[in-house]
C-alpha cells in the first residue's frame, strides 16, 4: 500500500541507505560502487521502494537524489504496479499529481519523469476514462503549470505506443489506446489551439510544438494542417528559440502524408508554403548560419522524401521542390548539410528507372546533370592552409576520418546519377574534368609539387565510386582515360586515387588486354614508393588485377613468382595475405599438369620461412608471426583447387602429403599456443574443404593428429576441423566407402568421449569456447549421421551435457548448444532437420520421445531460467523456439513442467495469479492446435520477458533453478 510519507521533510529515515548509496555511486572506491550499485539495483525492485521513493521526492534531498527517485517511480509504476492493491491505485495518481505541481516550475528532468509516471499509470488505470480532462484541471491554468501540462501531453502518446513493457493484454492495450489518444484528439488539439493563441510567447514555445509532434501519429494530419496551428508551426521558423523544434514538428507533419493518395489535398496545402520557404537557403548561406542551413535543407529534402512518388508523377507541379533541395546541395560550401539530401536523391531514383516514369526521367535529367557537377566539387579534399601542405585538416584526425567516410557517401549518390543519366554522360564529366586539369596544370607540376591536385583527385576517386556501374564492354570514355591516369604526375593522394581506381575496373581491363600491361606496370612500380598508404593500395589492387585477369597473367605466372617472394616479406600482414590471394588465383587457373610444380614453386619458399620463423620463436610475438605466416600457406590451399577425376591423384593433395609432417611438427612444438593450433586446425578443414574426397590418403594421419591434439590441449579448434571431416565423408557422400565412413564416425565418436570427460571434470564457465565448438560439431553429426548419433550410447549424455550447459551466459555457446537441442527435439517427430528427404524412422522417434521424456524436466527448467535471468537477448528466439518445439511434440508433458518451473521462482518475484493467468492461457491455446501452440511461445515470451525486466539475477544463486551438475561415466 503507497502512503504519503510521514517525515518527508527529512532526508534522514528510510531513505537514508539509499541516499548514503548513491553518494557512494558518486565518490566512492570501485568495489564501493559496485556494493552500491547492487544494492540500488536491489532496492529499485522491492516493495519498500515505493514509499521511499516519493519519501525522498517531498524531502529536502538534492536534485540527483530525487531524479533517481522519479526514475525508480517510474520502473515501479512500468513493472510492479501489482505490489500496490488497486483500490489503492487513485491514492498514487494522486501523490504523483501533487508532486508535479511542486515541481512544476522545475527542475524539467524530474517533472518530465513525473510526466511518465503518470502516463504509465493512466495507461494501467483503465477505469480512469477522463484522464486529459482531469490532469488539466487539476495542475490548474496558471503560466507555471502549462509547461507541465505540456510535457504531460507530449509522453502520453509516446508511453502509449510503447505500451508492449506494459502487463496489459493486446486487446487491452487496444482499447486502452482508443481511449486516451483517439478519443482525446480534438480535446488535445482545441487545447493546443487555445495555448498557441494565449500568447506570442506561447506561440513561439518549443514545447507546445514538440506536443503538436508527439501527437501526430493520432491526430489525422489534416486537422492539423486544416487548423489555425498550422501557421503556428510555420510562424514559429521565424524565432531562434523555436525554429529547431519547429523543423521538427514540420517534418513529422510530411511523414504523416507518405500516403499521398489519401493525404493529397493536405499536400496541396503544404507544398506552395514550403516552396515559399526557398529565399532562406540564400538567406541561410549568406549569414553563414550552419544550424539554421541545416534546418532549412532538412524541411526541403524530408518534403521530397514524403512526397517523392508525387515528384516523379507530376514533374510540372512538383520541380521546384526538386530544384530547391538542388540548391540547398550547392550551396553547401562547408558540407553540414548535403548529406540530409542524400536519401531523396536516392529514393527519387528509384522511382525515375521505372519504365512508367521515363518522361519525368527525361524531365530531371538536367537537375541529376548539376548535381553530377555538385558532387564533384564536394568531392574535393580541403585545401592546407598552413605551413604544412601534406597536412589538410590541421591534425585533426577525426574531421579528415569523417570526410572520407562522408565522400563515399557522396560516392552513393554519383551512382544514382548514373543510373538516370547513364554511364557515358557521368563519365564524360569525369573525362572533362580531367582534361581541364591536364589543359591547366600538367605543365606546371613537379615530382615535389602538384598544383591544384584536388581538381584532379576528385575525379578520380568518382571513377572508383562508380565502378560498379560500369560495364566491362563500355568501349566510349574509359578508353580514353585509362591511358591518361597512368600518366599522371607523381602526388600520394593522386597515385593512390589512381591505383584504387585501376583496381576497381580490372574486370573491365581483362575485356580491354591491350591496356593491360601499361596498367600492371603503373602497379608493380607503385611497390617501390616509400609510402605505406600507396603498398597497401598497390597489394589489394594487385589482388583484383591477378583475380580478374588470371587467364591472360597465366604466361608470366613463374616471373610473377619472382615479384612475389621478392616483394612479400616487405608488405605488413593484411597486404601479404591479399597478395597470396591474387597470386594464387593466377595459379589455381593453370593446367592441372603443372599445379604441383607451381605450388612448389610459390610455397616451399613460404614453407622455408614458415620453418625458419618456429625455429626463432621463443616469445609471443614470434609465435603469433609463425601463425600469421601459415595463414599464407591455407591461402594458397582455399584458391588452388585443381579439377581431376575421382580414380585420378589430385597434385594439390600431392602438396599437401608434403608439407603435412612440417605442420604436424609444428603442430606438436606450439601445441600450448592457441594461434598457431587455430591456424594449422583452419589449414587442414581447408584441406578437406577444397579436395574434399580426394583428401583421402591425408585423412587416417590427419584424424590422428586431430584426435591426440584435442585429447592433449583441450582447445575447440580441433573439434572445428573436425566438422569439416564428418560433413565431407557422410554416410550420402559419393565416392566414399562403408569402412571409411565407420572409421570416421568412430574418430567422432573419440572426439565426443574425450569431450564429455572434460565436460565431466570443468564447470560449462571454465570452458565456453569449446562448447560452443563441441555443439556446432554436433549439429554436423546429427544432420550427417543421425541413424548412428542416435543410438549412440554417446547420445543421452550428450544431451544432458548440453542441458547444463544452458547455464552458461556468453551468446555464441548457448547458441550452438540450443541449435543442438533444437534439431534433437526435431527428431522426435516426423520432419527432423535432415541431409536427406528420408523420412524419420519411427524407431529414431521413439528413441528421442524418451531421452526428452527422461530430459524434459530438466531442460525446461534451464531453458526458462536462462530466458528469465540469465541468457543474453540473443538467445531468446532460440530458447523459446526449443520450447516450441517441445510443446509440438510433447504439449501435456511440456505444460506441467513449465507449470512446475515458474513455481520455483524466489517467493516474492511472481504472483499465484500470474501463475494461473499464464497456465490458464497455456492451456486454453493448447487445444487450439498447432496455430496455438505459436501462441503459447508468445505467451512464456511474454511472460519471460517481464519477469526478467522486474527482477535482477539473485546474487545467493539462483535457488532451485540452479543447474544440475553433469556427470559423465565412459
Amino acid at each position: 500500500m503507497v502512503v504519503m510519507v510521514s517525515n518527508g521533510n527529512s532526508p534522514a529515515g528510510a531513505f537514508a541507505p539509499v541516499l548514503t548509496a548513491m553518494s557512494t555511486m558518486r565518490d566512492g572506491q570501485r568495489e564501493q560502487k559496485k556494493a552500491a550499485h547492487a544494492y540500488l539495483e536491489s532496492f529499485q525492485k522491492s516493495a519498500e521502494a515505493w514509499q521511499v521513493t516519493i519519501g525522498i521526492l517531498q524531502s529536502t534531498a538534492d536534485p540527483e537524489a530525487k531524479l533517481f527517485a522519479a526514475t525508480t517511480l517510474r520502473g515501479k509504476i512500468t513493472y510492479d504496479v501489482t505490489q500496490i492493491p488497486s483500490d489503492a491505485l487513485p491514492l498514487l495518481r494522486d501523490q504523483v499529481l501533487e508532486l508535479l505541481k511542486v515541481f512544476a516550475t522545475g527542475p524539467r528532468p524530474i517533472r518530465i519523469q513525473l510526466c511518465v509516471c503518470l502516463a504509465i499509470l493512466a495507461i494501467q488505470m483503465t477505469g480512469w476514462k477522463d484522464v486529459v480532462q482531469v490532469v488539466v484541471s487539476t495542475l490548474g491554468s496558471s503560466p507555471e503549470s502549462h509547461a507541465c501540462i505540456l510535457d504531460f501531453l507530449k509522453v502520453l502518446p509516446e508511453e502509449v505506443t510503447e505500451g508492449r513493457k506494459i502487463n496489459l493484454t493486446e486487446a487491452e492495450l487496444q482499447q486502452r489506446t482508443q481511449e486516451l489518444l483517439g478519443d482525446n484528439a480534438a480535446i488535445v488539439v482545441q487545447l493546443l489551439i487555445n495555448y498557441a493563441q494565449s500568447s506570442d510567447t506561447a506561440a513561439t514555445n518549443p514545447q507546445l510544438l514538440e506536443v503538436i509532434t508527439s501527437w501526430l501519429r493520432e491526430v489525422p494530419v489534416s486537422d492539423v494542417v486544416n487548423s489555425p496551428l498550422l501557421n503556428v508551426v510555420f510562424s514559429a521558423l521565424d524565432s531562434d528559440r523555436s525554429f529547431e523544434a519547429a523543423t521538427d514538428c514540420l517534418c513529422a507533419i510530411f511523414k504523416e502524408t507518405r500516403d499521398v493518395d489519401d493525404n493529397l489535398s493536405t499536400i496541396q496545402i503544404l507544398l506552395p508554403r514550403v516552396i515559399a520557404l526557398q529565399p532562406r537557403i540564400a538567406q541561410a548561406q549568406q549569414q553563414e548560419d550552419t544550424e539554421f542551413f541545416k534546418g532549412v535543407t532538412r524541411i526541403f529534402a524530408e518534403a521530397g522524401e514524403a512526397w517523392v512518388v508525387l515528384i516523379a508523377r507530376d514533374p510540372g507541379v512538383f520541380r521546384p521542390l526538386v530544384e530547391a533541395v538542388l540548391e540547398c546541395a550547392a550551396r553547401d560550401m562547408d558540407r553540414d548539410a548535403i548529406a540530409l539530401t542524400f536519401i531523396f536523391w536516392y529514393e527519387l531514383k528509384l522511382y525515375l528507372i521505372l519504365e512508367r516514369y521515363i518522361e519525368a526521367r527525361m524531365q530531371y535529367m538536367d537537375v541529376y546533370s548539376k548535381l553530377v557537377d555538385v558532387m564533384l566539387k564536394e568531392l574535393e579534399f580541403p585545401s592546407a592552409d598552413g605551413p604544412n601542405s601534406s597536412d589538410l585538416f590541421d591534425g585533426d584526425r577525426e574531421a579528415e576520418e569523417k570526410f572520407r567516410e562522408f565522400r563515399h557517401h557522396m560516392g552513393d549518390v554519383l551512382k544514382d546519377c548514373c543510373e538516370i543519366m547513364g554511364v557515358t554522360e557521368c563519365l564524360s564529366k569525369v573525362l572533362d574534368r580531367i582534361k581541364a586539369w591536364m589543359g591547366s596544370y600538367a605543365g606546371m607540376a613537379t615530382h615535389e609539387s602538384v598544383p591544384h591536385w584536388q581538381q584532379l583527385e576528385a575525379p578520380l576517386f568518382s571513377m572508383r565510386a562508380l565502378g560498379r556501374m560500369v560495364d566491362k564492354d563500355e568501349d566510349i570514355i574509359l578508353p580514353q582515360i585509362m591511358p591518361l591516369i597512368v600518366q599522371i604526375p607523381h602526388h600520394e593522394k593522386l597515385r593512390f586515387a589512381t591505383i584504387m581506381v585501376l583496381g576497381r575496373y580490372t574486370e573491365w581491363t581483362s575485356n580491354h588486354p591491350e591496356l593491360l600491361e601499361s596498367q600492371f606496370k603503373y602497379i608493380v612500380s607503385s611497390f617501390e614508393t616509400d609510402s605505406k598508404e600507396i603498398v597497401r593500395a598497390a597489394a589489394m589492387a594487385m589482388k583484383f588485377f591477378c583475380t580478374d585477369c588470371k587467364h591472360q597473367l597465366g604466361g608470366q605466372v613463374v616471373q610473377l613468382q619472382h615479384f612475389y617472394n621478392q616483394t612479400l616479406d616487405k608488405l605488413p600482414l593484411i597486404s601479404q595475405e591479399e597478395l597470396t590471394e591474387g597470386v594464387a588465383s593466377v595459379v589455381a587457373v593453370q593446367p592441372p599438369g603443372q599445379i604441383f610444380d607451381l605450388l612448389k614453386l610459390y610455397c616451399d619458399p613460404l614453407m622455408a620461412r614458415l620453418m625458419a620463423l618456429a625455429n626463432q620463436a621463443s616469445d609471443d610475438e614470434g609465435k603469433l608471426a609463425v601463425a600469421d605466416h601459415l595463414q599464407l600457406i591455407t591461402t594458397f590451399i582455399q584458391i588452388v583447387k585443381p579439377y581431376v577425376e575421382p580414380d585420378q591423384e589430385n597434385p594439390a593433395v600431392r602438396y599437401c602429403q608434403e608439407i603435412f609432417p612440417i605442420l604436424s611438427t609444428i603442430l606438436d612444438t606450439f601445441m600450448t599456443f592457441t594461434p598457431i593450433c587455430e591456424r594449422i586446425c583452419r589449414n587442414w578443414r581447408h584441406m578437406v574443404i577444397s579436395y574434399r574426397t580426394a583428401i583421402s590418403p591425408l585423412l587416417p594421419a590427419m584424424a590422428t593428429k586431430l584426435a591426440s591434439g584435442f585429447a592433449t590441449s583441450r582447445q575447440g579448434c580441433f573439434l572445428w576441423a573436425t566438422s569439416a571431416i564428418l560433413r565431407e565423408f557422410s554416410e550420402d557422400r559419393e565416392h566414399v566407402d562403408d569402412q571409411t565412413t565407420e572409421a570416421i564416425y568412430t574418430f567422432f565418436e573419440a572426439q565426443s568421449t574425450n569431450m564429455l570427460r572434460i565436460m565431466n571434470d570443468l564447470l560449462p564457465q571454465e570452458t565456453p569456447d569449446v562448447i560452443e565448438d563441441f555443439y556446432r560439431l554436433l549439429v554436423d553429426a546429427l544432420l550427417y549421421y543421425p541413424h548412428k548419433l542416435v543410438h549412440s550410447q554417446l547420445f543421452t549424455p550428450i544431451f544432458q551435457a548440453g542441458v547444463s550447459a544452458l547455464a552458461l551466459e556468453q551468446r555464441d555457446p548457448l547458441i550452438a548448444v540450443l541449435h543442438y537441442i533444437r534439431d534433437v527435439i526435431g527428431y522426435g517427430g516426423e520432419n527432423p532437420p535432415s541431409s536427406t528427404n528420408a523420412a524419420n524412422p519411427p524407431e529414431i522417434q521413439r528413441v528421442v520421445q524418451q531421452l526428452i521424456l527422461s530430459n524434459g524436466e530438466h531442460l525446461v527448467k534451464q531453458i526458462l531460467a536462462g530466458m528469465m535471468i540469465t541468457f543474453p537477448d540473443d538467445c531468446f528466439s532460440d530458447g523459446s523456439g526449443a520450447l516450441l518445439g517441445l510443446f509440438e511434440l510433447m504439449p501435456e508433458a511440456t505444460a506441467a513442467w513449465v507449470d512446475k518451473t515458474v513455481r520455483m521462482l524466489p517467493t516474492g518475484t511472481v504472483s499465484e495469479a500470474e501463475i494461473e493467468r499464464l497456465m490458464v492461457g497455456i492451456k486454453s491455446r493448447l487445444v487450439e492446435g498447432r496455430e496455438g501452440i505459436r501462441k503459447v511461445r508468445s505467451l512464456l515470451q511474454d511472460f519471460t520477458n517481464n519477469y526478467r525486466r522486474r527482477y535482477v539475477a539473485p546474487r545467493d544463486g539462483l535457488g532451485r533453478l540452479e543447474p544440475e551438475r553433469f556427470r559423465f561415466n565412459s
